[in-house]
């Protein structure tokens, strides 16, 4: 315990002094990168959160979080305190730094294609400051084959650090207690760099599970991807029930009650997020636009936006109504918005309904977004977007409501 402390203090001091630091995270104000900062800041180590967001910068340095993430505030502020943890939107701070890590991973554009020039800018951005025999982990989920290709892309530069692929892989929100819970998947493009990411996240994880690179890679799509298509599957299944007239969740009820093979089949309901369709779309372009099931799955959980409202075309004069979105977020319980199916919902019930209202116990990114109250008041329609917490047991003062989760129980419209 002793020396854990004087290690603590002699990091705060050598952070504070400009000296070299053991982690700089770059992009570390974000979702990915401020609970991994966190928690190895944590352990002791001296960690610099690098990013652009000076907005975000700030409110860390003061101890708040930018972003919903349960169990992160007390250990941000502890942190802080012993010096473990700073912030800079100085890019030479990676120069000072024996790990970066790098939270920046591959999109896709508007036509579902991976947009691989993002790592390379974030990498052409901090270059001149990496050094040889730094150690260098990608983060965030890459295109396959990113890794390797990253090494000789260095490599022809002069630059040789020791490069990992270390995938993010819980679940968002509750990143401080999974990272420490969890086995953390580990990979180098050489021993060097393997042994380097090892020995890293065995100061935070439980287990280490070691691959090569592009088997890292992989893990983490086919992970996501996986959890996209089960999730088609039961939508799927809800939607040919209302087509047949009957109660979907009496169906999955009498599935899954009792019965282990089925006890993993979840509800129906809205699939989204920066993460799980991405991936699988990612996952579709590397196969060569032959990933039938990621291609299938994401038409029906995009689709399902189409039948609700196609079905309440069915049900109600919606051009006569104000119809009002409970839930904006991407999935219940949490605060972000990126990706999420709501925002398709007010869109597409924008050319049908009279007027659209939009709340979120959460989500503090959208201005317009009104109190619960007002939109329940207000509204001749609901719709049970998002089954956050909050809304257990909501009283919607007799107005209809569609809650395709089946979250409320009672009586809710039904789409058959």
């Amino acid at each position: 315990m002793a020396k854990a402390r004087a290690r603590r203090k002699k990091s705060a001091a050598a952070a504070a002094r400009g000296g070299s630091v053991d982690m700089v995270v770059v992009g570390g104000a974000g979702h990915v990168g401020l609970p991994l900062a966190i928690t190895f800041a944590h352990t002791g180590l001296s960690v610099v959160v690098h990013d652009i967001d000076a907005a975000a910068l700030k409110t860390i340095a003061k101890g708040k979080l930018p972003a919903l993430e349960r169990d992160a505030e007390p250990l941000l502020r502890k942190s802080l305190s012993s010096g473990c943890l700073s912030v800079s939107s100085d890019p030479e701070s990676v120069k000072r730094a024996d790990t970066v890590v790098i939270t920046v991973g591959t999109p896709v554009d508007e036509f579902l294609n991976p947009i691989h020039r993002t790592v390379k800018d974030c990498i052409d951005g901090i270059k001149p400051y990496l050094r040889n025999e730094q150690l260098l982990v990608l983060r965030s989920t890459v295109f396959p084959g990113t890794t390797d290709w990253l090494a000789g892309y260095l490599k022809d530069q002069g630059l040789v650090p020791r490069l990992a692929f270390c995938p993010e892989r819980v679940v968002q929100g509750y990143a401080i207690r999974e990272i420490q819970s969890m086995p953390q998947i580990v990979s180098g493009t050489t021993p060097k760099a393997l042994a380097a990411a090892r020995s890293l996240f065995r100061k935070v994880a439980p287990e280490v599970v070691e691959l090569a690179p592009m088997e890292a890679e992989f893990a983490k799509l086919f992970n996501n991807s996986y959890r996209y298509i089960q999730f088609a599957i039961t939508n799927q299944f809800y939607m040919i029930a209302n087509a047949a007239g009957v109660d979907y969740y009496r169906i999955l009820d009498a599935m899954t009650r009792n019965y282990p093979r089925a006890e993993s089949m979840p509800t129906a309901g809205l699939t989204a997020g920066p993460c799980l369709f991405k991936d699988t779309m990612q996952l579709a372009a590397f196969a060569r636009n032959q990933f039938g099931l990621g291609h299938a799955a994401m038409l029906v959980n995009e689709g399902l936006v189409l039948h609700m409202i196609e079905r309440l075309r069915a049900l109600f004069s919606l051009r006569d109504m104000t119809v009002g979105l409970l839930g904006m977020a991407f999935k219940p319980d949490s605060d972000d918005i990126r990706s999420s199916l709501s925002y398709k919902i007010k869109k597409d019930l924008a050319i049908h309904a009279k007027r659209i209202l939009t709340t979120d116990p959460l989500v503090t990114a959208d201005p317009s977004l009104l109190p619960l109250k007002r939109v329940i008041k207000e509204s001749d329609l609901l719709i049970l977007c998002v089954p956050h917490r909050a809304y257990k047991g909501l009283d919607t003062r007799g107005k209809p409501i569609l809650d395709i989760w089946n979250f409320l129980g009672g009586k809710t419209i039904r789409l058959y």
